[in-house]
């Protein structure tokens, strides 16, 4: 039987980088270059596609992980992670040196596998996540390690996400019920709410003396961040106190919004072509690959699941 159409989409970057800290790093190529993050990736994504059955599946990329126009509206957006400033292109990130060495193998592996890749200049890969998931006409999940993605999540129009915090041994399927058992707001709330909360990992400050439970009885009360600064302006539905501290963050909340939603219509679409078994050239090309890099059992592995994929 065909398997019936769905949608997967890797934060790719937040899947090799659990990769690179998952697998040791005496595992080597034969020249003695790292491979771990490639070698792990390859295992995740044949378990992902084992696991959750997809027809379509994007590797989504960072072409700019910290695009300036966010930065221009939130100067601290990711700042601590920044060890070069480059004026004329993305500023570059700290990533551990033996696994940037690794990201041209990473690409040329998913190549090898048919699976396409998907960036756009001046966006993360949350932003070609958040306009693929908002355009797909089947069903998707969405594997990540973010929680800012919760905000894609939608029962009625089947988008999931596969939250990998805990582990890939440990994946957790997060639907509107999820997202409501563990903060209290519906998924398309969720953005505001982590506005008013804030996340350091990202440099977002939010709300100060706003914590999870005020933003979410706030967001219960009000709807959206919009309610809430509208009854605060006019001194109604929460205490002075609270009051207080939204109209001292109307700066931060005037911006704020605009860094943390996904993009929803970006110019791209997912590929019309379902993942399909490699053909025999194409699986010896792979196979070579991974010979050369002594990525084994690994790449056998993802060519099996892919084998399995016939829309």
């Amino acid at each position: 039987m065909p398997r019936a159409d769905k949608l997967l989409l890797l934060d790719t970057a937040s899947l090799y980088f659990r990769a690179f800290y998952g697998v040791p790093d005496k595992v080597t190529a034969p020249d003695g270059s790292p491979i771990n993050a490639a070698r792990g990736l390859l295992d995740i994504i044949a378990k992902l596609i084992t696991l959750y059955e997809p027809t379509h599946v994007v590797a989504c990329w960072d072409d700019d992980w910290r695009p300036q126009w966010r930065v221009d509206l939130i100067p601290s957006y990711k700042s601590h992670r920044v060890v070069e400033v480059v004026e004329a292109g993305p500023d570059v990130e700290e990533v551990p040196d033996p696994l940037e060495a690794q990201i041209p193998l990473i690409r040329q592996t998913l190549g090898r596998l048919g699976m396409p890749i998907i960036g756009v200049a001046e966006h993360e890969a949350d932003d070609v996540i958040g306009t693929l998931a908002t355009h797909a006409t089947m069903p998707v999940d969405i594997v990540t390690g973010d929680r800012d993605l919760f905000q894609l999540v939608d029962d009625a129009r089947d988008v999931r996400v596969i939250y990998t915090a805990r582990g890939m041994s440990n994946l957790e399927i997060v639907t509107d019920a999820v997202v409501v058992a563990k903060y209290g707001v519906l998924p398309g709330q969720y953005a505001d709410f982590a506005t008013m909360r804030g996340d350091a990992s990202d440099g977002l400050p939010g709300v100060a003396g706003v914590g999870e439970k005020t933003a979410a009885t706030l967001l219960q009360s009000h709807g959206d961040l919009a309610g809430i600064r509208a009854a605060a302006e006019a001194g109604e539905g929460m205490s002075a106190g609270v009051r207080a501290k939204i109209l001292a963050a109307s700066a931060y909340l005037d911006v704020a919004p605009t860094v943390v939603a996904v993009a929803p219509d970006l110019d791209i679409v997912a590929p019309a072509e379902a993942l399909r078994p490699l053909d025999p050239a194409e699986a010896a090309a792979a196979t070579a690959l991974a010979e050369k890099w002594n990525l084994g059992s690994s790449m056998a592995r993802a060519i099996a699941a892919v084998a399995t994929v016939e829309g």
